[in-house]
């Protein structure tokens, strides 16, 4: 059984759903925060995340990476503050639910010199970018202080039940 676009595209909004839950969690005197010089703050991650799956999936509709455009929205991102950021974010289920429909998912392409299904780079490179960069925001959140925060949040993108 293979995985259909219907449920490829659930899995990318159910991405975009826990990302915005942790990201509600988010304490913007921390925006800042990185836990090493090298790495991307909070808020340079969400700008990150704002843009990583429209153009992924521009690529993978297309064919093509196209660097000057992923170059402008870099830029684009790079001067909008945390509301901004979080509402591009928001728009991106009904992106998906509007660029996906339609792609046959087992035409071969290149991209970034690996030949490949659309499938195989959409889940490959899109959903499992989202997985991982909401780890990361997560492991900044804990890094924060935010001790609360439990498996119930990355994984359910929801608050644990309280204890009894």
């Amino acid at each position: 059984m293979a995985l259909t676009t219907e449920e490829l595209i659930a899995s990318l909004q159910n991405e975009v759903r826990i990302l915005l839950h942790l990201a509600g969690k988010i304490d913007r005197a921390q925006l800042d925060y990185r836990p090493t010089a090298k790495q991307r703050s909070t808020i340079e991650l969400l700008r990150y995340l704002s843009i990583m799956g429209p153009g992924l999936v521009n690529a993978i509709k297309t064919g093509s990476f196209d660097g000057e455009a992923w170059g402008k929205a870099v830029a684009a991102a790079a001067e909008k503050d945390l509301d901004a950021i979080l509402a591009d974010i928001g728009a991106q289920p009904e992106m998906y639910a509007k660029e996906l429909p339609g792609i046959d998912l087992a035409v071969e392409m290149d991209l970034f010199g690996r030949k490949h299904s659309l499938g195989y780079h959409t889940v490959n490179l899109v959903l499992s970018g989202h997985a991982a960069y909401r780890t990361q925001l997560f492991l900044y959140l804990k890094a924060c202080g935010r001790e609360e925060l439990s498996t119930y949040n990355l994984w359910g993108g929801m608050d644990a039940p309280p204890q009894a």
